[in-house]
């Protein structure tokens, strides 16, 4: 049976010498498939002393952060989470700020410190505002994984320089670290660390290595015997155990359900009526059925009798589902709403009435510029969709963008697509980063490089200049190039020509979106799908760029050239 990560937490939480306790503390550890796909929290926070509030600043902070955060997509990487849910909660406690008396003095109001780690797979994932601290324990010392954000005006005095609700911004400190078994870490205010030595820690988590609480309620019994004014919590996790899938593991677990018949016209298949295929390929058959129950027509999806002995393809296949059930838009292909258990292994998605994008440019040539500006803009609106869960579809072709009958544009077949909150799981099963098809993919992606929405951008503006002329703007030789000095070279094709009516912005609006180095092309799709309805004012007033831009071969071979016309002259006799 495959592991899972387990841990051991021991807390302990006083106020002190102090008649409140303005700190607080807390940990989740949700039950699967959120422990895989959301992994275990554990934060701490620290109210200020000046403030009689902020008790309710850290409370609220701890428990909306673990409440909050279990609510986010799956989708997301534990980074993008965890920083909007905090951005939430620094607005929220900044609101009441400004509602309070207290908005002129920000030290006397909702304000605390806060420091969490998210234990997720094999990788710790430490979040921090404030001076609360993270420490790793090696034998008998600590190793910090925080720095106090707190500005020193004298030996004596200092003031807390970052916390959650003192402003509107709030600037988050991040890291994270693999972990191994047996990995003890160490959440403490600055009541328990300013006065409890390392090598004691180190030595109380060693003595109760079986009752952690026992040990985090040593450590604050200690800061309190040596002296220490403020209030004192602590808290003390262990790494158990960790994630270990094989690929057996991962194998059986997939192929739980048999593998599907051979489906045939008229056939009834779990209470669906096939009616016709509709394509079949290496990778996967595809047939139009009819559910019985609803009697609406779907598109029933089986994997490939080839690739079935293969882990990998057979976990991108399940993850087609799961991804479509994930994204919202008219513009994506919808999955199908269960109504019933499956008996076989196969996925079942909305019938789309029309035709591919490619079968579309084939009866449409030449089509017009408001034509291409409607099919390129609603792509777009589906990549967005894709993004917002921090998602890249990196397949993105003329054969996965179906036109239904009504002219809406749907992308269509997920095998390829990246999800971040997935590829934090630790896994056995290698991807190959170039998934997608060679014409329309990103030069990152040939450099071994991981995409980004540019990747997706990239594709579109291909698909976009395709669309317009029936070429690619660099011909066949990006897929050739697996060097940044190869792609260095590669010359773009104008999308300009004596039968096309386009005008000379247009072309500059595609070479941006196209160009092989992502940091020169279009910062967000939205910039993009601007500047294809409305000219550019730097491209409209751009003038002729100099050769050696425009063709940097053909200026080093004049140059060479003209010096050796020079050279010749020179040592000719007279």
């Amino acid at each position: 049976m495959p592991e899972q990560l387990t841990i051991s937490v021991g807390q302990h939480s006083s106020p002190g010498r102090k008649p409140v306790n303005q700190d607080f503390h807390g940990v989740y550890i949700p039950e699967e498939p959120a422990l895989s796909g959301k992994g275990i929290a554990v934060a701490i926070a620290d109210g200020i002393s000046s403030s009689t509030v902020s008790q309710i600043a850290s409370e609220t902070a701890v428990k909306s952060f673990l409440e909050d955060y279990y609510c986010t997509s799956d989708s997301w990487s534990v980074k993008a989470s965890v920083r909007r849910v905090l951005l939430a909660i620094n607005s929220w406690l900044y609101a009441q700020n400004r509602r309070s008396q207290y908005r002129y003095n920000k030290d006397r109001g909702y304000v605390c410190t806060f420091t969490s780690m998210v234990f997720k797979s094999t990788s710790a994932y430490i979040f921090h505002i404030g001076d609360a601290r993270a420490y790793r324990v090696v034998d008998n010392s600590l190793e910090p994984l925080t720095e106090d954000h707190r500005t020193w005006v004298s030996p004596e005095t200092s003031y807390l320089s970052r916390a959650i609700g003192i402003g509107q911004q709030l600037e988050i400190d991040y890291q994270a670290l693999p972990l191994e078994v047996g990995d003890v870490f160490l959440l403490a205010t600055d009541g328990v660390y300013e006065y409890v030595s390392e090598k004691f820690i180190g030595e109380t988590i060693d003595a109760n290595a079986h009752d952690l609480n026992g040990a985090a309620t040593a450590i604050v019994e200690e800061a309190y015997q040596q002296g220490s004014d403020d209030n004192l919590t602590a808290q003390v996790i262990r790494i158990d155990q960790l994630p270990q899938r094989q690929i057996d593991d991962i194998h059986q677990r997939v192929t739980a359900l048999p593998f599907p018949p051979s489906l045939e016209p008229r056939m009834l298949f779990d209470d669906f009526e096939i009616i016709r295929d509709i394509y079949s390929s290496s990778r996967s058959h595809v047939v139009l059925a009819r559910d019985t129950d609803t009697n609406q027509q779907v598109v029933i999806k089986i994997p490939s009798v080839e690739l079935r002995d293969n882990t990998a393809y057979l976990e991108r296949f399940l993850m087609e589902e799961w991804i479509a059930k994930r994204l919202n838009s008219v513009h994506i292909l919808k999955s199908h709403t269960e109504t019933r258990k499956r008996n076989y292994l196969y996925i079942v998605n909305e019938f789309i009435e029309g035709q591919t994008l490619a079968q579309w440019m084939i009866d449409n040539p030449k089509p017009n510029m408001e034509t291409v500006r409607n099919i390129v803009e609603q792509i777009a609106k589906g990549l967005q969709c894709f993004h917002r869960q921090e998602m890249l579809h990196q397949d993105l072709r003329p054969n996965n963008i179906m036109i239904d009958n009504t002219g809406t544009a749907k992308i269509i077949d997920f095998g390829s697509t990246f999800v971040a909150g997935l590829d934090e799981i630790d896994s056995p099963v290698q991807q190959n980063h170039i998934l997608g098809t060679a014409q329309f993919t990103a030069p990152e992606y040939f450099l071994g490089e991981y995409g980004t929405k540019k990747s997706d951008l990239y594709s579109l503006g291909v698909l976009t200049y395709q669309m317009l002329s029936g070429r690619f703007p660099y011909g066949v030789e990006m897929a050739k190039t697996r060097t940044k000095a190869a792609q260095k070279k590669l010359s773009y094709q104008s999308v300009l020509d004596d039968n096309r009516d386009i005008p000379a912005w247009m072309d500059e609006t595609l070479k941006k979106s196209v160009q092989a180095n992502p940091y020169k092309r279009y910062s967000e799709l939205s910039e993009f799908i601007y500047d294809l309805r409305n000219p550019n004012a730097s491209f409209l007033n751009k003038t002729r760029s100099p050769l050696i831009e425009r063709d940097p071969i053909l200026f080093w071979k004049s140059v060479s050239a003209i010096m050796a016309v020079v050279i010749i002259c020179m040592a000719a006799p007279w």
